[in-house]
């Protein structure tokens, strides 16, 4: 296990729904070794079937695992507006540009709730379905309390419990002494 993977424990775990999003962002694991849960469009469509995204008899092409990391790398993107940083502009249009192709609408249930849905099918749908978990919880304000990790050799996805959402890192064990020793070499040197 990975300091990344220890840190992913119930306590950094998001509620519901937005615990797929999250475990799709961290299918990839930077510290210590890169790791790649997403390493072929076999593990992809296996991720997704997991996580009752995707139909087994799908069959997913080396564009469509690009396009899927495309979108997990935007997501991690969007995570720096709940910091306080301004998400990269092309991390925005990634995101709009998927929902569009997975043609995700507003859909009205038989009990009278609205729900987000894709029309699409396929690998579009599966990240479509994403894209609709992220927009609901936004609009139930659980997004903002999905973080990416503040240093920035990690980047793991962690759910901000605190109760003033101060959380900056995954682990202040591993992740927050990094950062913070890092910086007190930084301010020896200068000196």
């Amino acid at each position: 296990m990975t300091a990344s993977t220890d840190t992913a424990s119930d306590s950094k775990t998001a509620p519901g729904e937005l615990a797929t999003v999250q475990d799709f962002i961290n299918t990839l694991d930077v510290v210590p070794r890169n790791a790649e849960e997403l390493a072929d469009p076999a593990a992809l469509r296996d991720w997704l079937v997991q996580h009752r995204l995707l139909d087994r008899s799908e069959r997913l092409t080396a564009a469509d695992l690009r396009h899927a990391v495309a979108i997990r790398e935007a997501l991690r993107d969007l995570l720096a507006m709940n910091s306080g940083q301004t998400p990269p502009r092309e991390a925005t249009a990634t995101l709009s540009r998927a929902a569009r192709g997975s043609q995700v609408i507003v859909e009205f249930e038989p009990d009278g709730e609205a729900n987000l849905a894709p029309l699409s099918s396929g690998i579009d749908a599966a990240l479509g379905k994403l894209l609709a978990i992220t927009a609901r919880s936004m609009l139930q304000g659980t997004w903002s309390r999905l973080k990416a990790c503040a240093d920035q050799t990690c980047r793991w996805a962690f759910y901000d419990w605190s109760k003033n959402r101060s959380g900056n890192w995954c682990s202040m064990a591993s992740c927050g002494n990094r950062c913070k020793a890092r910086r007190f070499r930084t301010r020896a040197k200068e000196h």
